[in-house]
């Protein structure tokens, strides 16, 4: 598409998008929740002065919308988008990984606390009676029991909504009817690594393009080379029908526009919703290097490569070396998905298994949310994770870890730490009388218990994270 046009279209779609989030804010209790974010892209495309071929063009770009929420944009709520409104400024791409993150955060957790790798938890029973402190017990796979005062649970959205029956008492209707309204998206990712970036242009004079889409980094340009852009958007390729019939559109990022030491020749394929269901059922069962793996994948994602600039069919640099998709929605510890998203819903779910007039209720996301931010305290059971963040950062890293705190900072409410700030870690006093340190995940509070629970008088003997 001619650059021109290609961020002209680009700003419209976005304009779009910041109109429905401010629409959903102001209006999201009069939104019907059949209603989607396709529905509101559509009516505002039709008032743009363009030709019917330029609005159907701007529809499809919009569809990008998707790989942020891994569901097409026609299951995206209108009446909850403002629930999918992120946090002020760019949004940057990580181009070292998390690792130096994820090092400095575990440092502490693995120098103090007991932590036990490779053991899933298949029952969480939990003990309290009125004016008795509460007592959980976790039992492995293995067998093993653990107890605890607190629980800490942090399993991905889509494991508690296929294993509620690991609570015991069965946890209340507040809590499994948020797990099952809000959703859980289907984003995925492919990686084809090349012997050298060809589509990169080697030419000194070259011009580089713009990012068409706003917040990300624009690729690095030296007098030496040119980088293709950072972002390409397929949109709606009806050129390969044998592998892609519905003609999904297809998004991928160029790893070697990121800053050196970090830039490689790889490309990184997005894709969500039906498309990605399509990509795990086609490698089902196959692992590389098998080549059969490899082929099912670069017979689907050739004919995108293949459009960069400089490929040649028979130069050995633009053959991948090799290929690797994410398989979230087969992985049992992924939640059998991505991330939180909120979709689309009819007027009235059923309540207690009735239609509408028998227990049916209406679907209401926020307090859904808010109810497994809130938990179980007086069980002794938090949920943290992405699907419990602040409003802001749902489905994000950021929220994730936010909720964490959060709950840290409410435990340590419970047990009457002084929350100080640049103070980590929280001195406790065991049931045996000698100090202790226990790592609340976070929690920027300093201060002793002396054995005793701030509330009623427990010593604190575990938190289980």
């Amino acid at each position: 598409m001619d650059e021109k046009k290609a961020t002209a279209f680009s700003e419209i779609v976005w304009g779009i998008i910041s109109d429905a989030f401010r629409y959903s804010n102001d209006k999201s209790s009069s939104i019907p929740p059949n209603r989607s974010l396709k529905d509101f892209v559509t009516e505002e495309v039709e008032k743009k002065d363009l030709s019917p071929a330029d609005r159907t063009v701007v529809l499809q770009m919009a569809e990008m919308w998707g790989a942020f929420v891994g569901d097409p944009i026609g299951r995206q709520s209108l009446k909850y988008f403002w629930l999918e409104e992120c946090i002020d400024g760019e949004n940057l791409f990580v181009a070292s990984t998390y690792k130096a993150i994820l090092d400095r955060v575990a440092k502490i957790i693995l120098a103090k606390a007991d932590v036990r790798l490779s053991t899933k938890v298949t029952s969480v029973k939990s003990k309290s009676s009125p004016g008795e402190d509460p007592n959980i017990i976790i039992t492995t796979q293995d067998g093993s029991s653990l107890e605890f005062d607190e629980a800490v649970l942090t399993p991905p959205l889509g494991w508690l909504k296929r294993n509620l029956s690991a609570f015991s008492p069965p946890l209340p209707r507040p809590i499994t009817r948020a797990i099952a309204n809000i959703s859980y998206g289907r984003l995925e990712k492919v990686f084809v690594t090349f012997p050298t970036a060809f589509w990169d242009d080697p030419s000194p004079t070259a011009v580089p393009a713009p990012v068409p889409s706003p917040g990300s980094p624009n690729p690095p340009s030296t007098p030496e080379s040119t980088k293709y852009p950072f972002f390409t958007h397929f949109l709606h390729p009806t050129y390969h029908p044998q592998q892609n019939p519905h003609a999904w559109n297809i998004e991928l990022v160029s790893l070697s526009a990121l800053p050196p030491p970090t830039a490689h020749p790889t490309l990184l394929f997005y894709i969500h919703g039906p498309c990605a269901s399509h990509i795990t059922t086609l490698v089902s069962g196959l692992q590389p290097p098998d080549p059969e793996y490899f082929a099912r994948l670069d017979a689907f994602f050739e004919p995108y490569y293949s459009r960069l600039p400089n490929f040649a069919t028979h130069d050995p640099a633009c053959r991948p070396l090799g290929i690797l998709a994410t398989d979230w929605q087969n992985d049992e510890l992924a939640g059998w998905g991505s991330y939180t998203n909120f979709q689309v819903s009819e007027l009235v779910r059923d309540g207690e298994g009735g239609g509408e007039g028998e227990g049916g209720e209406e679907v209401q996301l926020d307090r859904d949310i808010e109810a497994l931010r809130e938990g179980l305290p007086d069980r002794g059971i938090w949920f943290a994770g992405e699907h419990t963040a602040p409003f802001v950062a749902l489905g994000t890293v950021t929220g994730a870890w936010w909720s964490g705190e959060g709950v840290g900072r409410r435990i340590a409410a419970v047990y009457g730490l002084e929350r100080k700030e640049e103070v980590v870690a929280a001195t406790v006093g065991g049931g045996d009388g000698d100090d202790g340190v226990v790592d609340l995940s976070g929690v920027r509070a300093n201060g002793k218990l002396d054995g005793e629970k701030a509330k009623d008088g427990a010593s604190l003997n575990g938190i289980a994270l």
